[in-house]
């Protein structure tokens, strides 16, 4: 499905867009005029954490639950509890921080790397470490991904990196591809703005 064939949320309508029109989220660094988006700007990532702030659009998320989008071994594994009546709780931390429900939906289906299982994560991405190795230079994300939806994040903010956790599973939409939750974000965009962001 092509990028511009995806509704966007108004907050994202109006973040910076690369040569081809893609939005550049928030947390996303540039390089000249270029955006880096296999990277994550540490000090972007930082405010963002710090202000409660959407990592794709940069707006304030309310108090309730945020998103995010995981690739295929969280997925699997959250499906694995549910599907088992178990509570799922991931203590590893991640670099990937939180957003809106709509823009995590629309991220979901305009990343590439997020939308499709044999999308390969671009060439600039990082060097790889413990907490990066999902996400190297060529990686294919494989498998099921999900749109997930947690009560509330925690955060540290260490030298170079900004560390998410996230507690109380409140939602979780998984894709093969990420074009499946079309009518979602169509749906949660045409919700009345307050009730946007809870659950269905």
């Amino acid at each position: 499905m092509r990028f511009d064939s995806v509704p966007m949320p108004p907050t994202v309508e109006v973040r910076p867009r690369d040569t081809r029109g893609y939005p550049v989220p928030a947390i996303t660094p540039w390089e000249g005029e270029e955006p880096q988006f296999a990277l994550t700007d540490h000090g972007r990532s930082a405010e963002c954490a710090r202000g409660r702030l959407c990592s794709v659009c940069n707006t304030l998320m309310p108090q309730g639950p945020v998103w995010r989008v995981v690739g295929a071994a969280e997925a699997a594994a959250i499906g694995e509890a549910l599907a088992a009546g178990r509570p799922y709780r991931n203590l590893a931390p991640t670099l990937e921080g939180p957003g809106h429900r709509a823009c995590m939906l629309y991220a979901s289906m305009v990343c590439p790397y997020l939308a499709r299982p044999n999308a390969r994560r671009g060439m600039s991405a990082a060097q790889p470490d413990e907490l990066t190795a999902h996400v190297v230079r060529g990686a294919v994300r494989g498998g099921l991904g999900a749109v997930v939806g947690f009560g509330d994040y925690e955060f540290a903010i260490a030298e170079a990196q900004v560390l998410f956790r996230f507690v109380d599973l409140v939602e979780f939409l998984p894709h093969d591809t990420a074009d499946a939750h079309l009518e979602e974000l169509r749906a949660e965009l045409a919700r009345p703005e307050r009730d946007r962001g809870q659950p269905r």
